[in-house]
C-alpha cells in the first residue's frame, strides 16, 4: 500500500519547519528526495535543510565554491552553540543519476509498505533528516550540556569532491574553526543497522602504467619492439606478492587490475605502446608516495637493459587514515547497543568518502543507515531504520552534551 505524502510537511518551503515537524525524520527525507540534486545541481536542497535547521536555531552559513575547470558547487555550514566539546554531522545532499530499472520514480520520495523508496535516501539524504529529527528531540527534550553542534553538508560528494568538504575544511581550519568530533552520515552498515562504525579508511591510489615500443609487422617481430610483453612482465611482477599482511586495523593492501588496453584493431600490427590501468586499496603500512616508489622501482627493474621506456602516472584519491577507538566510536556504539541490541564493529573496510578530508580537523567516525541499496535501482531504505538511526543519534547527542541552553543561538 502506497503512503501519500503528508500535505502539511513533506512539501514544507524553506523556514516552514517547527520543531515538533522535524522530530519525525520522515517528512524531511521526503522533501529532500525531491530535489533533483544529482551532482552538481543542488535543485534547492539546501534550501529545504537550511529552513529546518534555522527553525531549531542553528545559525546557516552557505559556502559555494568555484575551480577553473569544474562546476561551481554550493554547501552549507550550520552551528547551534559556542562553547566545547564541538560535535559536527557531515553529510552530502547531492546524489548519483537514477539510471534505469527503477519501478518507482526515482524523486517521488514513495513509501510503500513501510519502506522509503527514491535516490539518495539511503546515500545520505535520509541521514540527514535522520540527524535533525534527533536534533529536533534533543531540543524538544531541553537537552542539558556545554558544548556546540553544527551540520557540514556538501552538494559535491559524489562528484569530483573538489569544491565540497575538502574547501570547507581548508576555510574554516583557516578561520580557527574548531572541531572537536565529526559524525559522518554515511550508510556504513551492510545489511541491518548496528553492524559497523567506520573509523578510518584505506588510502586509494590510481596508477596508469604505459609501456612504449616500436611499432612494426606482426611477420618481421625483430624488426619491432613489442611492448606487450614487457607490460604484462610488468604487472606480474607488481602482482607477484601481497602489499602487505594487513595490521592492527585494518585488512591487507589489494592491487586490483582495472583495465589493458593496446587499442590495436590489425592482426598483423605489433603497436607501438600498451597501456594498463589499476589501483590499490592501502593500509596504514604504506603512503601514496611509498607506493608509487615502489611501483616505480619495480617497473624499472623490468625495464632494465631493453629497449622502449615506460611511463606510470598516479593519481591519489586520499591517504589512509585512522582515528583510534576512544569516545566518538564509543559513543556510537553505546547508542547503537543500547537501541539494536548488537554492538557494532569497528571498521576502516570499503572504499573512500569525505571523512578523509575531515580527519585533518577532527575525530571522524562514520555511522549511517544500511548500504545495500545505494546506487541502485529503488533505492530505499525502511521507515523502522530511520526511527532506529534517530534513536542512536539522539542518544549520541545526550551523552556527548552538545547543546548549551544557556547560550543565545543567533537567527
Amino acid at each position: 500500500m502506497t503512503d501519500p505524502a503528508p500535505p502539511d510537511r513533506a512539501d514544507a518551503p524553506a523556514g516552514d519547519w517547527t520543531v515538533e515537524a522535524l522530530a519525525d525524520p520522515l517528512p524531511l527525507a521526503r522533501a529532500l528526495i525531491r530535489c533533483r540534486s544529482v551532482t552538481p545541481a543542488d535543485d534547492g536542497a539546501l534550501d529545504v535543510l537550511q529552513g529546518a535547521l534555522v527553525a531549531l536555531g542553528f545559525r546557516c552559513r552557505r559556502m559555494p565554491f568555484s575551480r577553473l575547470g569544474t562546476p561551481d558547487v554550493d554547501n552549507l555550514y550550520a552551528r547551534r552553540g559556542e562553547a566545547g566539546p564541538h560535535l559536527c554531522f557531515a553529510g552530502h545532499t547531492d546524489v548519483v543519476p537514477p539510471g534505469g530499472g527503477w519501478t518507482r520514480d526515482p524523486f517521488a520520495a514513495t513509501v510503500e509498505d513501510g519502506v522509503l523508496y527514491g535516490r539518495g535516501v539511503a546515500d545520505m539524504k535520509g541521514g540527514i533528516a535522520a540527524f535533525v529529527a534527533a536534533c529536533a528531540r534533543h531540543v524538544a527534550e531541553g537537552g542539558p550540556g556545554p558544548g556546540s553542534i553544527s551540520l557540514m553538508i556538501t552538494g559535491d560528494e559524489e562528484g569530483p569532491a573538489l569544491n565540497g568538504t575538502v574547501r570547507m575544511v581548508e576555510t574554516l581550519m583557516a578561520e580557527g574553526e574548531t572541531i572537536d568530533d565529526c559524525l559522518v552520515g554515511e550508510p556504513v552498515n551492510p545489511e541491518h543497522m548496528g553492524e559497523m562504525v567506520k573509523v578510518g579508511r584505506r588510502g586509494s591510489l590510481n596508477a596508469v602504467l604505459t609501456v612504449h615500443g616500436t611499432q612494426g609487422h606482426s611477420a618481421y617481430p625483430e624488426r619491432a619492439d613489442n611492448p606487450i610483453p614487457r607490460l604484462l612482465e610488468m604487472l606480474g611482477a607488481v602482482t607477484a606478492r601481497p602489499l602487505d599482511e594487513g595490521s592492527a586495523h585494518f585488512q591487507p593492501s589489494t592491487l586490483a587490475l582495472t583495465s589493458i588496453d593496446v587499442g590495436n584493431p590489425a592482426t598483423n600490427v605489433i603497436p607501438a605502446s600498451a597501456r594498463a590501468m589499476f589501483n590499490i586499496r592501502f593500509n596504514d603500512h604504506h603512503s601514496g608516495e611509498s607506493l608509487e616508489r615502489h611501483l616505480r622501482e619495480v617497473c624499472e627493474a623490468v625495464q632494465a637493459g631493453q629497449p622502449g621506456r615506460f611511463e606510470l602516472e598516479v593519481t591519489m584519491s586520499g591517504e589512509s587514515f585512522l582515528t583510534p577507538p576512544g569516545r566518538l566510536s564509543g559513543l556510537i556504539q553505546d547508542a547503537a547497543e543500547a537501541v539494536t541490541g548488537q554492538r557494532p564493529a569497528l571498521s576502516t573496510s570499503g572504499g573512500t568518502s569525505d571523512a578523509r578530508f575531515i580527519k585533518d580537523m577532527a575525530n571522524v567516525a562514520e555511522f549511517g543507515l544500511v548500504g545495500r541499496t545505494i546506487h541502485r535501482a529503488d533505492e530505499c531504505s525502511t521507515l523502522s531504520d530511520l526511527e532506529t538511526l534517530t534513536d542512536i543519534y539522539r542518544r549520541v547527542l545526550a551523552s556527548y552534551g552538545a547543546f548549551r541552553e544557556e547560550t543565545p543561538c543567533r537567527p
